[in-house]
Formats: structure tokens, sequence, C-alpha cells
């Protein structure tokens, strides 16, 4: 039995001499190089006890070492797990114990602090690996062969695990598997027209989906290159465009180009396309680049579970605050959140999706999962409706989810936190429309009239008890919370009182 990922992504046998990944300092790796560096990785992860089926757990800042770890887990049979960043330790120490992961690679800065943490929740083998590529799995790995026989996994086994919040309790681990992210894979390239000669501007984080599996599978599949940037920085970006064809990009990324005056219609001239997602891309911020540059933003709509869903055109019309059709393969429908009936052009309901790209389920979490399957489709839990011409419109949530600068932040998890603090007696957290970030993160807090409390006391006492993009940007003090008859918060109207704050 094949690797059913891997042989999906044949770049690397198929062409050897071509270029896979140029690095910020201008190091270029051909895809020979790749081939051979993820059979080291995969060789020793093997050595560290690794079998098929296993985690493997990474926190580690953003490299190309980082990619071949990836690549090297799914090679030997393994499950990835990426761990945000900014994720605290408290937070990594659920991860860990939840996933129950065999290898956990960890920053050297973090080793101290985070080992301890890994080694109670019995993981057995704790390496590192640091910005520059550099670390204890490097050296592992520098000492094996370059050569490795793959491990053979099926369709249907798995080969990520993803994270994602929930609107109540802790975080759930979305399985999916070699069918899902090759499927995906494929579909993108044919959907966005990727070939061998394609550069891909890559300056996303590589710990979620967006930057891991739609940018990286894609440049993989199409057998294409990228320029490997460590972050966003919008002057590198711009002085890149003439060597590149793609940016794959976040709002935030759009909203900061705008700002600069090197962004003109010379500038990215030689650019075919620029892709937005992660969070809604503001009608105006895709008016203002078009009159800018002459390109209109491909805005799409993805989620953990699924991976890429839908697709606004690439030769047709780019319609903003839309997100285009399906992917191939993959079904969409609306329906009454009520009755479950499904409801006919521009009516509004619950979005459900049906194809290869939809996960296996949460992680040790059947009933979770059976939950959110309505007679074999998945329940995403947004609201839209899908117009006259097709084009499907996000809008709103039926959760409380907020998106700011690409990522999923559940309010639930920063309430807690909040209420736990001396002096308040009760929170809610919400999503306010911001120029830069798509959505702010911000705290609406009732405190005992005894309560020596202000905005920045708050701010201050949830320092290291969050990652820091899910701290709140304001903290708004009221008497009561708006509430219905039933007793429940009435957080759209606290959505409509202050939807200015932030001037978005």
């Amino acid at each position: 039995m094949p690797n059913h990922l891997i042989d999906a992504l044949p770049a690397g046998a198929t062409h050897p001499a071509r270029r896979f990944a140029e690095t910020a300092d201008g190091v270029a790796l051909t895809y020979a190089e790749f081939e051979r560096r993820t059979a080291q990785v995969a060789n020793a992860l093997v050595a560290l006890g690794l079998k098929p089926g296993d985690r493997v757990a990474v926190q580690v800042e953003k490299s190309l070492e980082a990619v071949f770890a990836y690549l090297g887990t799914v090679r030997a049979g393994g499950v990835f797990l990426p761990l945000n960043t900014a994720y605290t330790p408290p937070e990594v120490e659920y991860f860990l114990g939840d996933a129950e992961p065999a290898i956990f690679v960890c920053d050297p800065a973090t080793e101290a602090t985070l080992s301890p943490i890994a080694r109670a929740k019995g993981v057995a083998q704790i390496v590192t690996l640091d910005a520059a590529g550099q670390g204890t799995l490097r050296a592992a790995a520098d000492a094996c062969r370059t050569s490795f026989a793959n491990v053979p996994r099926g369709p249907d086994d798995l080969a990520a695990l993803l994270y994602t919040s929930g609107t109540t309790g802790r975080s759930k681990g979305a399985m999916l598997t070699h069918a899902n992210l090759a499927s995906n894979a494929q579909a993108l390239v044919e959907t966005w027209r990727f070939t061998a000669d394609d550069v891909l501007i890559h300056a996303l984080p590589i710990f979620h989906t967006h930057g891991l599996f739609v940018a990286i599978n894609v440049v993989l599949a199409a057998g294409a290159s990228m320029i490997f940037l460590p972050k966003f920085d919008p002057e590198r970006i711009l002085s890149l465009m003439g060597r590149a064809s793609v940016l794959m990009g976040v709002p935030t990324f759009y909203t900061r180009l705008l700002k600069a005056p090197g962004l003109t219609r010379e500038a990215t001239a030689g650019m075919r396309l620029f892709i937005s997602g992660s969070a809604p891309l503001l009608a105006e911020t895709h008016r203002d680049w078009r009159a800018r540059t002459g390109h209109a933003i491909l805005e799409r709509y993805g989620m953990t579970e699924t991976g890429m869903n839908t697709s606004n055109p690439y030769a047709d019309e780019r319609i903003a605050g839309t997100v285009g059709f399906p992917l191939p393969g993959v079904e969409l429908r609306i329906v009454s959140p009520e009755s479950g009936e499904v409801l006919g052009t521009d009516e509004i309901g619950m979005i459900e999706l049906r194809g290869p790209n939809v996960f296996k389920g949460y992680w040790r979490m059947p009933e979770k999962t059976a939950a959110e399957f309505h007679d074999g489709w998945f329940v995403t839990g947004d609201l839209g409706r899908v117009g006259p011409a097709g084009y499907v419109e996000i809008v709103g949530r039926g959760k409380d989810l907020v998106i700011t600068g690409g990522y999923n932040v559940y309010p639930k998890e920063i309430e807690t936190e909040i209420d736990a603090l001396p002096g308040v007696i009760e929170s809610a957290v919400i999503g306010l429309p911001h120029p830069d970030f798509g959505e702010g993160v911000t705290a609406v807090v009732v405190a005992r009239p005894d309560a020596a409390l202000d905005e920045q006391a708050v701010l201050e006492a949830l320092e290291g008890r969050l990652a820091r993009y899910k701290s709140p940007k304001r903290v708004i003090f009221l008497d009561d919370l708006p509430r219905n008859t039933m007793g429940k918060v009435q957080k759209n109207l606290l959505r409509e009182q202050y939807q200015g704050l932030y001037g978005g």
C-alpha cells in the first residue's frame, strides 16, 4: 500500500533539479535536497521510536526544518500536530495530555519550561528545533541516511491532528486524513491554476491549515517553488513581487500593504494571483486593492475541519463580500438551523458540507463528532446563502467565533479567565469590526462596585494566561449585560452598540 498523501505530492521524485524553496537570506533548496532532508527526518523520528499512527507534536518557530518535520512525520506514518507558537505552557499542557504524542518538538528556548510538562503527560521523546533550523532534531536527522522507504498509509489513515477551539470547554482535535489533505491540494491546484512555473511568496505561519496545508501542499502538488519568509514584512514582500507570481495572505496582509507607498500597478505587474482567507475581507479592501494594483483579490472559504471549501473563480468575476463556488468534489448546501430543511436561492441558513476534504471527526470525541454531522453532511456553524449567480456569501456565524488576524478565537475561553479575576461578576467577549485585524477581540466586564478594576488591570492579569492574539484589545465596563427573557446574554446588542469602537 502506498503512502497516500506523499504520493499525491510527487514533485520531489519527478523533478529533482527544480527549485523547491528559497529562504529569506537567499539560500536555495532543490526538490532533490527536499527529498533527502525529509528522508533524514523520517529516519530520525523512527529511530526515536515513532510508530505508524503516533502523534508528533511541534511547537517551534517557522523554518524549513519545521516543514521537513511535517513531511518527515507523514513519510514515517505518523500524525503531525502543529501548535501555535503563542500557546502558553498551560495551553500546551492540555494539548499534550489530550493528544498523547510520542514525540514533542519544541524550541530550545522553551525546553526547560515545557520538558517537565511533556514528561508529566507521558511524552517519550522531547527534541528541539529553533528558528534557524538548529536543535537536537536537526542533529539527529543529519546523522541519518538520506533515503527512506515511505511507510504505507491509506486514504483514511490520519495525517494530521489540528486543534480548534470550542464554544464551551477545551479545544477539539480535528482528525485530518491523507485523503482530506491530498484531495484539497489537488482541487486547489486545479482551481487556482498552479503550475511548476509559479513562485509563491510564503509569509504565513505554518502552525495552521492556511500556511501549512494550503500553501505548502499546493506548492508540492504543482511542483512549484516558494520564497519562504519568517514573517509578514510589507516592504520585503513588495521587493519580491518582481520575482514571484502568487501571494497567499490574510486580510491584515492586504490592509498593511495598502499603506505602503510602493504598492503600485508597476510593482505588482508580474504577479498573477493574490489570495485572501482565514478571515472576512472587507469590501473596501477589495475595492482599494483593485484600484491601486489592477488586481482583484481572490477570496476563499475554509476551516480547520475541512481545509478549503469554496473559492472565487480564477477567470471569471471575483465578487467582493463573497467566497465564490464550491471546489471540485465539494458539495455545499444551505439548510434551516431549526428544521434541517434545505433552503433555496438567497435564503439564509446554516452551511453544511460534504466531500473528500471533510475531516474524519474530533479526536476521542465520538458524541461531539456525531452531533456535528447531519445526514452525512458536516454542520459548519456558519450562516450563509447562495446568490442567484451561485456565489456563496458568509453572513454570520451560528457560534460566537471571533476571527482576528486570521486566528480563531472562541469567547468562552477568555470569559473563563476574566470571570476568575477578583472583583469580576461576569463578562462577555465579542468580536468588533477592526480595520487591521478583521475583528478585534473585545471584553465587556461587569465588576463589583467595590472592585479596584480598570481596563489596564484586566489586561495585565491576562498576560501569560492566554496566547497574545486571544487577549482583548479593549475592555469595556458596564453595570449589567443585556439579556433576553430567557436570561441569555444578547451579544448581538453589544456588537451593535460598540461596532464603531475601532473605526472599522
